[in-house]
C-alpha cells in the first residue's frame, strides 16, 4: 500500500510501527459554528481511509479532538452574549450530529481541549526545561523557533525567507516573530486555568501535539488534515514534539486537499458559503459522499449543486442495480450450471474487487476505486439484460453482495430499497379499487394491482393500466419492469 507523504512529497509503502496496527490522528474542529462542507471534505477523506485500512484487516486506533477554547469560540461567545463553554457545548454537539447525519465513524478517542490541560501543561514545562520555550512577564509562554533547527521539516518553509508577520502574531515580548504563544496569559472574562506561569490557557498549536503524545504515544503512523494546516499548525505540533520528546510526531503526514464551489474559493463574501448541515437538509448523505469521493483526496475538489444533483441521479443507479440483482436471484428458476453468461458476470466481480484494491492502495484513490464499482454496475446490467428470466440466483447475489461490500468501505449504503421495504397501508384501498383485492395485506394488494395492470397491458387497455400506475405513483412508489415481472419500490 504506497501513501503519499506531505513531508517527503512522495508516495511511500505503509510501514506499520505496529505489525498489522494504525494509531491514527486527525485535527478536528473548533466548535464555534457550523462546520462548512470543505471540513466535511477533509473528515470523509480520513473516514474513508480509516475504513479501508480496517478492510484491509489492520487494526485502527483513529483519535480527534475537539478544540474547545479558543480565540473564535470567546468572541463568538462576547458576541452573543454567553459563555465559551456554552458555545463549545453547542457546537461540539452539532458537530456530532452532522457527523453522524454524513456517515462518518464516530472516533475510538475524541479528547476535548479543556479536559487535557494537565497534559499540554506537562509538555510546556518539558520544553521550557530543555530549553525550546521561554516565559514572559505577561504570563505568556512562547516556544522558541529558531531554536528548533529541524524547523520547516514539513512545510518546507525558510524562516529567512518569510516576512516578519506573515501568518504570525507579532509582540514585543517575543524574542523573535516567529515564535508561537504555547500558552496565554488570562484576558478579563476569557476562560481559564491554573499554571505555573499564570492563570492562562493554552495556545491552538499545543493541544494536538500534547494529546497524541498522552492517548496514541508518539510516533504515530498516520496524522491527517486539511492542506491549510500544514503551515503552520502541524509545522508547529512536530516542532513541539520533537525538542520536548526527541521523537517524530508522525511516520506520515496526509493532507486532503481544499474545496472549491464552482470554481471558486468558498467564501461568506462571495454567497457560496454553505454548511454540511445545509446541504444534508437537502441531499441524501450518500450522495454528497459519492460526489466528494469522486476525486481523490489530494486534489481540489470543484463541488456545485448541479453535480450534485447529477450524483443523486448516480446513486439511484447504484441502488437500483442492487435491487435488480436480488429480484433477479429471487425470482430466477431453480440454479444449474452456470453458463457463459454467468461466468462472464463471475470475472466481472473478481475483476471489480482487484481493481478496486489496486486503486485504493495506490494512496487512496477513491475516484479509482469507484470506477470499479461503476465497472461492475455496467457489467451487472449487462448480464441482466441477457439473463433475462435464465438469470442464476448465486452469481446475481454474489454481484450484488460485491457491490454493496464495496461501497460500504465508502460509507455509502446500496441496500436502500433493495429489501424489506414496508408498503403504504393505502395500497389495500387501490387495490380494491383497481383489482377487487379483498383482504388487507399491503404486499398482496401491490401482488394484485401489479397483475391487474399486467392484465390490462395485455389486453391493450391502456387506460386502466395508466391508472393503476398513476395510482401507485400517488403512494410514492415506483413500478420497475424487469426481465422477471414488474415491482414496486419507494421513489428515491
Amino acid at each position: 500500500m504506497l501513501v503519499y507523504n506531505s513531508q517527503t512529497h512522495r508516495k511511500e509503502e505503509l510501514v506499520p510501527i505496529e505489525e498489522g496496527k494504525i494509531r491514527m490522528y486527525v485535527c478536528g474542529p473548533t466548535v464555534y459554528d457550523q462546520i462548512h462542507i470543505g471540513n466535511a471534505r477533509t473528515f470523509l477523506s480520513f473516514d474513508v481511509i480509516r475504513r479501508y485500512l480496517m478492510y484491509k484487516g489492520y487494526q485502527v486506533t483513529f483519535a480527534q479532538n475537539l478544540t474547545d477554547v479558543d480565540d473564535k469560540i470567546i468572541n463568538r461567545a462576547n458576541e452573543q452574549g454567553r459563555t465559551a463553554a456554552d458555545v463549545a457545548e453547542e457546537f461540539s454537539a452539532a458537530f456530532i450530529e452532522q457527523m453522524h447525519r454524513f456517515g462518518i465513524m464516530d472516533p475510538d478517542i475524541r479528547p476535548r481541549a479543556t479536559r487535557e490541560i494537565e497534559a499540554m501543561q506537562e509538555m510546556i514545562s518539558l520544553l521550557i526545561q530543555k530549553g525550546f520555550a521561554y516565559p514572559v512577564p505577561s504570563g505568556d509562554v512562547y516556544f522558541s523557533v529558531r531554536s528548533d533547527h529541524n524547523y520547516g521539516i514539513l512545510s518546507g518553509r525558510d524562516l529567512d525567507q518569510l516576512r516578519a508577520g506573515e501568518r504570525v502574531e507579532v509582540n514585543d515580548e517575543k524574542r523573535d516573530p516567529f515564535d508561537f504563544a504555547l500558552w496565554k496569559a488570562a484576558k478579563p472574562g476569557e476562560p481559564s486555568w491554573p499554571s505555573p506561569w499564570g492563570e492562562g490557557r493554552p495556545g491552538w498549536h499545543t493541544e494536538c501535539c500534547a494529546m497524541i503524545h498522552r492517548y496514541l504515544g508518539t510516533p504515530i503512523d498516520i496524522h491527517g488534515g486539511g492542506a491549510d494546516l500544514i503551515f503552520p499548525h502541524h509545522e508547529n505540533e512536530t516542532a513541539q514534539a520533537m525538542c520536548a520528546w526527541d521523537k517524530a510526531l508522525a511516520n506520515t503526514w496526509m493532507h486532503a486537499g481544499m474545496l472549491r464551489v464552482d470554481g471558486e474559493k468558498m467564501s461568506k463574501s462571495l454567497g457560496n458559503f454553505y454548511t454540511l448541515k445545509e446541504v444534508l437538509d437537502k441531499y441524501p448523505a450518500d450522495a454528497v459522499r459519492l460526489l466528494m469521493l469522486q476525486t481523490q483526496y489530494r486534489a481540489p475538489l470543484d463541488f456545485s449543486f448541479e453535480r450534485l444533483d447529477g450524483t443523486v441521479g448516480t446513486l439511484e443507479r447504484l441502488q437500483t442495480c442492487v435491487r435488480n440483482l436480488r429480484w433477479a436471484a429471487q425470482n430466477a428458476p431453480q440454479d444449474g450450471e452456470l453458463n457463459e453468461t454467468d461466468r462472464t458476470l463471475g470475472r466481472a466481480i473478481d475483476e471489480a474487487h482487484e481493481d478496486f484494491c489496486r486503486q485504493m492502495d495506490d494512496d487512496f484513490n477513491t475516484a479509482g476505486g469507484l470506477a470499479a464499482v461503476f465497472a461492475l454496475v455496467t457489467a451487472a446490467n449487462t448480464y441482466l439484460a441477457d439473463a433475462g428470466d435464465n438469470a442464476a440466483t448465486a452469481v446475481c447475489l454474489r454481484a450484488a453482495d460485491m457491490l454493496c461490500e464495496l461501497a460500504e468501505v465508502m460509507g455509502i449504503d446500496l441496500t436502500a430499497g433493495s429489501e424489506g421495504e414496508e408498503l403504504p397501508a393505502e395500497l389495500v384501498a387501490l387495490a380494491a379499487e383497481h383489482a377487487a383485492y379483498q383482504g388487507d395485506s399491503a404486499a398482496e394488494a401491490a401482488e394484485a394491482l401489479l397483475s391487474a395492470r399486467q392484465a390490462a397491458r395485455a389486453a391493450k387497455d391502456w387506460g386502466r393500466a395508466d391508472a393503476i400506475r398513476d395510482g401507485i405513483a400517488a403512494l410514492g412508489l415506483v413500478v420497475e419492469d424487469t426481465a422477471s415481472g414488474a415491482r414496486l419500490h419507494k421513489k428515491a
